[in-house]
């Protein structure tokens, strides 16, 4: 059973309000979930991010996966660290100048 950490979506229509969850990943978006891990409210200035740190690094180290979304969102929470960057790559050749 693939496990996945992801959004699924609540509030009204143009209003959204998304669950941090972790489910299984064949499940529908708004179907069946093992845990709520937290919330994310976009509608808020700053958008506001409650998520159980715990909870989330416990089913990372068991192998759930995040989603890329769930990935930026704690990465924004201090939950996991942010990747390093990687600088770009060099091609070897120079322009000529004239």
């Amino acid at each position: 059973m693939a496990v996945k950490i992801r959004l699924t979506r609540m509030g009204d229509k143009k209003s959204p309000f998304y669950r941090v969850v972790v489910a299984d990943s064949r499940s529908p978006r708004d179907g069946k979930f093992i845990e709520i891990l937290g919330t994310y409210d976009p509608l808020k200035n700053p958008a506001e991010i409650k998520i159980d740190g715990d909870k989330a690094l416990g089913w990372i180290k068991n192998g759930a996966q995040p989603t890329d979304t769930a990935k930026a969102l704690l990465i924004q929470s201090g939950i996991i660290p942010a990747p390093a960057k990687k600088p770009p790559a060099k091609t070897g050749k120079k322009k000529e100048e004239k």
